[in-house]
């Protein structure tokens, strides 16, 4: 009989659970992807209610060379989620005092995650009051928002300073995320962090 499954088995991790809080909530408010502090936020399937990224679509852009430009497409990208310590670094690297969650357009500030950018896709996170989070993927940096930082850190050159910070954030920059059960959720919630099971697929 044909060996069915030529191909060796990848290693297989399985899942497991992990404990974090909101340390930050942030919301923009405005034509503009840069957030200011809130105490909460309000959470419907189209994401963030009055958010700059708010809705089911969105269009595309650089990320999604595979499309023509302001394609419409579902949108995966409704919530920013940032680590105050990988910002940190970020800083160090950047030569600055600080990367602020606001100055990169972050909405969630999370604390007690480890490596919180390199969690895997489908992570789910379930907030004490209700509302759950899935998250797509890592928020890869752009020039965009290391302008907003260049310019907010007082950087001496801020064309460089924005070309510098797709470099420094790279793997640091967070993630993005969609609603998967809406609600509200408040600064100092407790959550729930449901890691799935992963593996790396060689065919």
């Amino acid at each position: 009989m044909a060996d069915l499954f030529p191909h060796s088995e990848p290693e297989i991790i399985p899942g497991r659970k992990l404990t974090a809080s909101v340390t930050g909530l942030y919301l923009a408010a405005r034509r503009d992807f840069v957030t200011e502090a809130v105490d909460s936020l309000d959470l419907g399937f189209d994401g963030i209610a009055g958010d700059f990224h708010t809705g089911i679509t969105r269009r595309s852009g650089g990320r999604e060379p595979w499309y023509p430009r302001r394609t419409e497409i579902r949108n995966e990208r409704q919530l920013s989620i940032v680590a105050a310590d990988e910002l940190a670094i970020v800083a160090e690297r950047m030569g600055i005092a600080e990367v602020r969650p606001e100055w990169i357009g972050a909405n969630l500030l999370l604390e007690g995650i480890p490596m919180l950018s390199k969690l895997p896709a489908g992570t789910l996170l379930f907030f004490k009051g209700g509302v759950a989070v899935k998250i797509d993927a890592q928020n890869g940096p752009c020039r965009l928002a290391g302008r907003a930082v260049a310019e907010r850190a007082g950087m001496p050159d801020v064309e460089a300073g924005a070309l510098l910070f797709p470099k420094a954030a790279k793997r640091l920059r967070g993630l993005v995320a969609w609603v998967e059960k809406p609600g509200r959720i408040s600064v100092g919630e407790e959550i729930s962090v449901r890691v799935p099971e992963q593996w790396i697929y060689r065919p």
